[in-house]
C-alpha cells in the first residue's frame, strides 16, 4: 500500500527593509530622470510600501532598467552631494537665523523673579499681541535657571518646545513669548 503526502507550500519569506529601499531607490532614481510621471511615482511608491513579496516589487521596477558601472556610481555621487548641500545650508540658515535673535540678558541672581508678559507691572513689559498680560516668569532656584509659563494664551517656548508648566534654560537658549523669540545670554 502506497500511500502519497503532500507538503503545504510554505508562504514566501517576507521582504527585507533592504530589498524595500533598493525598489524605493530606483523608483526616486526614475522619477528624478523623468521616466516616471509624478502621479506614476506616487502610486509606486505607495505599493512599494505595502508590498509582501519581491516579485511585487519586481513589477513596479520592471520598466526602469538601472544603469550600471560609472554612470551608476556618478548618479549616486551627484545625489549624495545634493542632499549635503541641503543639509549645510538648511544648518547654516539655522545659525543665521539664532545670531540675528535679539538678546535677553538673565537678571541678576540677587533680584529675584523676572515676570514678563504685556503689563506695565512686569520686569520685562513686552508690548505684542501674542504676548499675554501675566505671560511667564524667569527665576534662579537652586543654581538652575527655571522659565514658568503663566498659563499664557500663545504659549512659551524653549527651543521651539512648548512649555507646560515650567522648564530649566541655560545660556544660548531660544525661548518663546508668543510670536517674540529671544536667544538667552548671560553677558
Amino acid at each position: 500500500m502506497t500511500s502519497s503526502f503532500e507538503f503545504p507550500a510554505f508562504p514566501a519569506p517576507r521582504l527585507s527593509d533592504k530589498e524595500r529601499d533598493l525598489a524605493l531607490g530606483q523608483l526616486r532614481e526614475g522619477a528624478a530622470l523623468g521616466k516616471l510621471s509624478h502621479d506614476t511615482f506616487l502610486r509606486r511608491m505607495e505599493l512599494a510600501l505595502v508590498a509582501r513579496r519581491a516579485e511585487d516589487l519586481a513589477v513596479l521596477t520592471a520598466d526602469l532598467h538601472t544603469r550600471q558601472g560609472a554612470e551608476a556610481a556618478w548618479t549616486s555621487r551627484l545625489f549624495g552631494w545634493v542632499g549635503r548641500a541641503s543639509a549645510v545650508s538648511a544648518g547654516v540658515r539655522r545659525a543665521w537665523q539664532a545670531e540675528r535673535l535679539p538678546r535677553l540678558l538673565f537678571p541678576h541672581p540677587g533680584a529675584g523673579a523676572l515676570r514678563i508678559g504685556r503689563d506695565p507691572g512686569n520686569g520685562l513689559r513686552l508690548s505684542h499681541e501674542t504676548v499675554s498680560r501675566a505671560h511667564a516668569e524667569l527665576s534662579l532656584r537652586d543654581g538652575v535657571w527655571i522659565l514658568k509659563d503663566l498659563g499664557s494664551t500663545n504659549g512659551t517656548t524653549v527651543n521651539g518646545r512648548r512649555v507646560t508648566g515650567s522648564a530649566v534654560v541655560r545660556d544660548g537658549d531660544q525661548i518663546g513669548f508668543g510670536r517674540m523669540t529671544f536667544r538667552l545670554s548671560s553677558e
